[in-house]
Formats: structure tokens, sequence, C-alpha cells
């Protein structure tokens, strides 16, 4: 029986995917793991608020893993904030949404279990954020695309 050659790779992705001042840098897709695991990072400039509305997913888990500075997360209504060293693990069905309140750049590792979201969604969402120029984005245009990746946006910020 012949082996097929395993397609590893190290730091499969240079593209950062701009989302306005924000930037998020796949480190593994679910492609690259038969959809068992998808890892980015985000790095969010200090002062900076998501501009996506929160949400929530039904079918993977979120797990952060601080990296430098502090990102506040809200997890149904309580505010958490993730330094480096520190791990909060969304679960599924969980509303949340995250906002860099400190005066220093933070970024985080973001673990999806299992590779329900890609980099496409944050492509799609990317055009819809920096059409906006600085402003509010779309909510109908970035509704659609979270939903049509396995988010569900919450009614409220």
């Amino acid at each position: 029986m012949k082996q097929q050659a395993l397609d590893i790779h190290i730091n499969p992705s240079d593209e950062a995917i701009r989302l306005g001042p924000l930037a998020v840098r796949f480190l593994i897709a679910g492609e690259k793991s038969n959809g068992s695991i998808a890892a980015f990072e985000v790095v969010v400039p200090a002062s900076e608020r998501l501009a996506a509305p929160a949400h929530s997913h039904d079918h993977y888990e979120e797990t952060i893993y601080g990296l430098d500075g502090v990102l506040t997360w809200t997890v149904e209504g309580k505010q958490i904030d993730v330094a480096p060293g520190q791990v909060l693990c969304i679960p599924r069905g969980a509303i949340h949404r995250f906002d860099n309140n400190g005066r220093q750049d933070a970024k985080a590792l973001c673990v999806i279990t299992p590779a329900a979201i890609g980099p496409q969604y944050f492509r799609e969402a990317a055009e819809v954020i920096n059409a906006a120029a600085g402003g509010s984005p779309d909510r109908v245009k970035m509704a659609e695309i979270m939903r049509r990746h396995g988010l569900t946006p919450a009614l409220s910020r």
C-alpha cells in the first residue's frame, strides 16, 4: 500500500488580514488539520473596540491565550481581562466580544475547535469593515457574513 506524503507547513500564512486597525494572521487553518483545529493571532491596537457585533457560535469552542497587552472579553455580560499567559475558553453558545481598553497594543492566540471558521470569514468581514472607513460597518452585511460562517450576531452590542 502506497502512503501519501504528509502536507506539513510551518507558519502556513504570512497573510495579515486587516479589519480596520485590527490584524488577523492564521497559523493553521482547518484544511491543514483535517478540520480539528484552527489557530490565529489577533493584534488589537491600544484603545480599539471590535467593529463587528457581539456574537456566539454553536459549532465550536474558542480558546484565547493572551500574548501581549490585555484584551477585555465580555462573555455573557461579564467582563474578563486576558493578559499575557492567561487563558479564556468561550463555550459554544456564549455571547461574546472583545475590546482593548488599555494603552498598550494587545495580541492573543485564538484557537477554534473544531476548525469551523477560517481565513475567508475574516477576509469577507474585512471588506465590510474597511469600506466603513472608521465608521460603523454595515450591520446587515456583517450579520449575513457572520451567519454564513456559523456565527450568530447578538441583538445588541
